[in-house]
């Protein structure tokens, strides 16, 4: 009987497998978020919303996307080369940052407006270094279809971040424990998806410092294009974190990332299992010059039907469910929610299909329309919160965003479409 249920496809079963894992790593963080609420104030999850940001932005930057790289090359022995490469810029952009921090702190603290962080900024280059070394393990194992080691290891950072985070919120109050659960989670998932390079020990014959500056250079569009474009993506996505926290404070700040938080866990659950999968598999088909196309609207249609309904009845009813679930300060959550209905559903299908620009070398284009996004939400937000108002700001990069996502998902998909 179980084994009638299994999918049939290779596909379905890989995006099965990433699904089952991101369900579990998803779930345990929407669990215990009643919990959190009771141990931590809004203005906790404010600053620690912004020191997020900060180390997403950062973490951008170390690798020069070259781990995305890793999935194109044809050979082995190219991956491996890249990865070093990657894993060497990482190390220098976490020494950096760290030498910054050190001499401008001051000067870093008044420029995002909040001194709640204080010393916790000196945190912020070893974070670094583990998320970016986390995105690029997932990449590298995600090439060699270690789809079970992905999924335990996203289990592994779950539940590490929230052991941590409840036991440190109740032995010290403020936000330092959910920093310190932070890293912690980033660390142990490393050396859970880390095993799978140290086993690469024919390929470790292959490195050298020749190929991994030839290949650095062949894949320069990656740092040139695709780099500035994630983070233009990243800054427009923490732009109402940077604008919110000096017009409105931590504790706007705080509610708002707790809604993103709680809605898109289980949102992204079968869109990033998904787009993991995808990437792949377009990549497959595109080298073997089958068509892209229909593969990708078949994807789009499926991830919507499986998505769309939950997502309409939760907005329906979203400040109800969180001044229940979280208690009535984050009430304000929920009606966040129903603004950006729009924009979330959009992004999420969107998200699924990001990978095409690298794939068909349209990094450029992307950058450009990402610049657009960005320079429109920068003056809409921060016109809406010149008045204070944090639903006019809210609903007008709503409008933005899901403007920009339609045409995003227009042209790629035609893109796809001229290739086949």
């Amino acid at each position: 009987m179980l084994t009638k249920l299994k999918p049939k496809s290779e596909f379905s079963r890989n995006v099965l497998t990433l699904m089952t894992g991101t369900t579990i790593a998803q779930a345990i963080p929407i669990a215990i978020s009643p919990i959190l609420t009771r141990i931590y104030t809004p203005e906790d999850f404010g600053v620690f919303a912004l020191f997020v940001a900060i180390v997403g932005f950062l973490a951008i930057i170390a690798s020069g996307r070259y781990e995305q790289a890793i999935i194109v090359v044809k050979y082995d022995k190219y991956a491996i080369n890249i990865f070093v490469f990657s894993l060497m810029l990482i190390c220098c952009t976490s020494i950096f940052s760290f030498i910054i921090i050190l001499l401008f702190k001051e000067e870093i603290l008044k420029l995002l407006g909040n001194n709640l962080l204080g010393n916790w900024l000196y945190v912020v280059p070893l974070t670094v270094f583990f998320v970016a070394l986390f995105n690029l393990l997932t990449v590298y194992n995600n090439r060699t279809k270690h789809y079970q080691d992905i999924a335990k290891a996203t289990i592994v950072k779950s539940l590490v971040l929230a052991s941590a985070q409840i036991v440190i919120g109740f032995v010290k109050n403020g936000f330092g424990g959910l920093i310190i659960g932070q890293v912690l989670a980033q660390f142990f998932a490393n050396l859970k998806l880390a095993r799978n390079i140290t086993k690469e020990k024919a390929l470790f014959s292959s490195i050298s410092l020749k190929s991994i500056f030839a290949l650095a250079k062949k894949y320069t569009n990656f740092p040139r294009y695709n780099m500035p474009h994630a983070l233009l993506g990243n800054i427009s996505s923490n732009l109402p974190i940077y604008i919110f926290t000096p017009f409105f404070g931590s504790i706007i700040v705080g509610k708002y990332s707790l809604a993103l938080m709680v809605v898109l866990a289980p949102m992204s659950l079968i869109a990033t299992s998904t787009a993991k999968v995808y990437n792949q598999k377009l990549a497959e088909l595109y080298n073997n010059k089958e068509d892209i196309y229909i593969f990708t609207l078949e994807i789009t249609k499926s991830l919507l039907k499986k998505i769309l309904a939950p997502f309409v009845i939760f907005v329906a009813f979203a400040p109800q469910i969180f001044s229940i679930v979280f208690g009535s300060l984050w009430v304000d959550s929920g009606k966040y929610i129903q603004i950006m209905s729009l924009y979330l559903i959009l992004n999420l299908v969107v998200s699924t299909i990001a990978y095409v620009p690298s794939l068909l070398g349209l990094q450029k284009k992307a950058f450009n329309i990402a610049l657009v996004q960005f320079l429109l939400l920068l003056l809409v937000l921060y016109i809406a919160s010149k008045y204070y108002d944090i639903y006019i700001a809210l609903g007008l990069m709503t409008l933005v965003n899901s403007l920009i996502l339609v045409y995003n998902f227009a042209w790629m998909t035609n893109a796809l479409r001229q290739k086949s």
